[in-house]
This record gives structure tokens, sequence and C-alpha cells, in this order.
């Protein structure tokens, strides 16, 4: 089938943002529940084939609304923190309720953003959560739904809340305590998770399939630390922490406004975030290099930019 309207949810996000701009490139009608429409006045509202509705993609009348009457459906929700039972409405509850009101609404397509490392049997509740919420996807299958679920890495660009944070902190910090120093990672590029997931939609090969998202190289977390440092001209010197004194610096962080990071966070980080699979073998590109894209968003961040990710981060 040829997919003409799309439901995206999450679409106000980091990620969604870049989707949404794709899908309306392509001439895609892309419909975006959001319970602010603040967030997404000036970048998402003006795209020319977009739809955005006010309301809460938990409450399951306003959610069987915005399926009604489209062809497909992207899950891009997502957080990184339990508070208020976060994992299990967002990762588990969600993708049941999305994958319900489908079969009710006669929706055939439907693609669904995990993450890299999700299992049953993962360290962290955030991993084991993902993975559930695999499960209410993949069960969509014998329904006639035709599912794909993308896993990708942490995902960099411009606006992103991981290197630009880390750009916040070297500049402020000479010194700088990390824990999970040598946790891996295989960072992808907001724009080419965009792209793929846009992709997808149309293309029968990718029915039913569960595939890796990631950049072309893998770095310990210190490294990419101290390559953010010499992007933006800082030297930082990174103390690495014992497990025990990692946790520690977690616990504190978690109970600071905008937890920065929490301990189920340091358990997530036990897993290298890295896959040998390429990106899929139907998408007409390559994964594009961090270095190639960081120093453009990087170096050029203001103090102002930086004041307005600190409220953000505190949700001010």
């Amino acid at each position: 089938m040829t997919i003409r309207t799309v439901c995206l949810l999450g679409g106000s996000g980091f990620l969604g943002r870049h989707v949404a701009h794709r899908l309306s490139a392509a001439g895609i009608e892309v419909r975006i529940p959001t319970r602010n429409r603040e967030l997404a006045k000036d970048t998402l509202i003006t795209l020319p084939t977009s739809e955005v509705i006010a309301g809460d993609i938990h409450d399951t009348n306003f959610l069987r609304r915005a399926l009604t009457g489209v062809d497909a459906v992207v899950n891009l929700v997502g957080v990184l923190h339990d508070g208020r039972g976060g994992f299990q409405r967002n990762h588990v509850d969600l993708p049941a309720r999305v994958v319900s009101l489908c079969r009710e609404a006669g929706v055939e397509r439907l693609v669904h953003i995990s993450a890299l490392g999700a299992a049953p049997d993962a360290p962290s509740a955030y991993l084991r959560s993902k993975a559930q919420g695999e499960a209410a996807i993949r069960a969509a299958g014998p329904h006639g739904i035709h599912w794909t679920v993308f896993r990708p890495s942490v995902v960099f660009g411009n606006g992103d809340s991981f290197l630009s944070m880390f750009a916040t902190f070297v500049r402020l910090f000479p010194v700088l305590p990390l824990g999970c120093a040598n946790a891996r990672f295989q960072p992808v590029f907001v724009e080419d998770v965009a792209r793929v997931v846009a992709a997808s939609l149309d293309c029968a090969a990718s029915h039913g399939q569960t595939y890796d998202l990631c950049g072309p190289r893998v770095y310990t977390l210190r490294e990419l630390v101290e390559y953010v440092g010499a992007t933006v001209g800082k030297r930082p010197c990174v103390v690495p922490l014992s497990p025990g004194l990692a946790n520690l610096q977690a616990f504190v962080l978690e109970h600071l406004p905008g937890r920065l990071m929490t301990r189920d966070n340091v358990l997530s980080m036990q897993v290298d975030n890295v896959s040998a699979a390429g990106f899929p073998a139907w998408f007409d590109g390559a994964p594009t290099p961090l270095e190639s894209v960081a120093p453009g968003y990087l170096a050029d961040q203001t103090s102002r930019t930086r004041l307005d990710r600190y409220r953000g981060l505190a949700r001010r």
C-alpha cells in the first residue's frame, strides 16, 4: 500500500521533529498529537502537511481519534527515567494500546522505535521495558498489521540532550568525575534515523523486521566527553569513577532537578550500546560520522542556548 497519512506519536520530541519534517517533505500528511502545542508551534505547525492536535496520547479515547483515518502509525515515544511509572506507561502500556487501536481502526502499518540493547533479561528496567514494548508490537503481526521495529544507539544532532549536555559540562567544569567511563556507544545521526523511518513506511522488505541503527564508529563514554571538550576548545580532566562511586553519583543526580543521571541509567550502561549490523540493505545510504556533524552545532552554541538547555533539563 502507499502511505499518504501518518500519525506520529512523540512527534514534538527531538527525533520526532526530524521525522515530521522528512515525512512532510515527501508530501505525506502528518498528524501529530501533543499535550502542549507550544512545543510544536515553531517547528511543526508551520509544516505544509502537518496537523497538530492537542491531547494526551495516554487517554484511550483521544488516541483512538488520533489514529482514525490514517494509513500508518509511527511510535517514537520513550522516556529515560522511571518517575511516576514512566517506563510501564510509555514503553509497555502505550505500545499495547496502539496495537489494539490500530486493529480497531484498520491501520495496517506500524513503525516502532525501541532501544539498542532491549532484552527481557537486561540489567536495567529501561531496557527490560523496551523489550516488553517490542513484544507488544510483534504481537500485531497475526492481526494483519505490518510492523517494523528500529533499535537506535544514542542519537546525536543539533538539539540533542547527550553531546550538547557534555558540551555544557566541559565549559563549566575543568574536572569531570565520570561514571561508566568505559561504557561503549555507537552514536547515530538523528537525520539518518529519520530517513530510515520515513523510507521504511512503504518498504515491504521491512515488514516484520527488527533493525539496529548505529553510526560507523564505536566510542567509550570517556572518548566522547574528551572529543566534545576538544571540539569546544576545552580539555577537561576526566576522572573515571568506580562502580560504587558511579552509583553514588547517580543517586545524587537522580534527586536533583532535571535528573541528569539515575542508577537505572548506570545499569543500562553495563550493556554495550553497539551493534555489528549495518543499516538495512533496502536503505539507500550509509551512517553519517559523528565528526562530520557534531562540530557544527557544538562549537556554535551560545550562552543563551546553554541556558535554555538547562531550563529544559529542569523542565522550566
